[in-house]
């Protein structure tokens, strides 16, 4: 795999709190995309004190590719426990990329009703779109050589408990996991 530097996960976090703090409504409610989404979205949640529960969608039956790579077996319902009509969502993944898992997810969102507006927040974006998608909060930017995947990783610490989150590349997707 290639030398290239990749940020400190923790650190653009760091931004990304500091950015939805300073510009995200009060009253804004929060999806996170399973996996690295979701994880940076129970972060983000906590931190920022975020009075609905938080959303969690597991777009596995809206991808594009559905048909090519079939159903994962770890596939878990969506959890939204708020009416999403007429709210300010925050839309949370962990590499912004093509854009095609952010359009999947607005997919899904819409089907639980129609929000006044989604924004979204990434821990990072990678470049390459497909389709006309942008972040409104951006922990950072990272250049990921051609045919690498930029993974976020979350470690475990004492009890079980949700660790540091880390950045890795990788020439292989990561299996999917449980939503927090």
């Amino acid at each position: 795999m290639s030398t290239t530097k990749l940020p400190d996960a923790e650190l653009l976090c760091t931004e990304l709190v500091r950015q939805l703090k300073a510009r995200m409504p009060r009253e804004a409610a929060m999806i996170g995309i399973v996996t690295g989404g979701a994880w940076l979205a129970e972060r983000l949640h906590g931190e920022l004190g975020i009075a609905d529960p938080l959303g969690i969608l597991d777009i596995s039956f809206y991808r594009h590719d559905f048909d090519q790579k079939g159903l994962h077996h770890q596939v878990k319902p969506s959890r939204i426990g708020f009416d999403v009509e007429g709210r300010h969502i925050v839309l949370v993944d962990d590499v912004l990329y093509t854009g095609r898992t952010v359009r999947a997810a607005m997919n899904e969102i819409f089907d639980y009703g129609r929000p006044a507006k989604i924004e979204l927040a990434v821990l990072v974006d990678r470049g390459g779109r497909e389709l006309p998608i942008a972040a409104q909060y951006v922990g950072g930017t990272v250049s990921v050589p051609e045919g690498s995947i930029l993974v976020l990783e979350r470690g475990e610490s004492a009890g079980g408990a949700s660790g540091a989150l880390s950045l890795r590349l990788s020439d292989q997707r990561r299996p999917r996991r449980s939503a927090p």
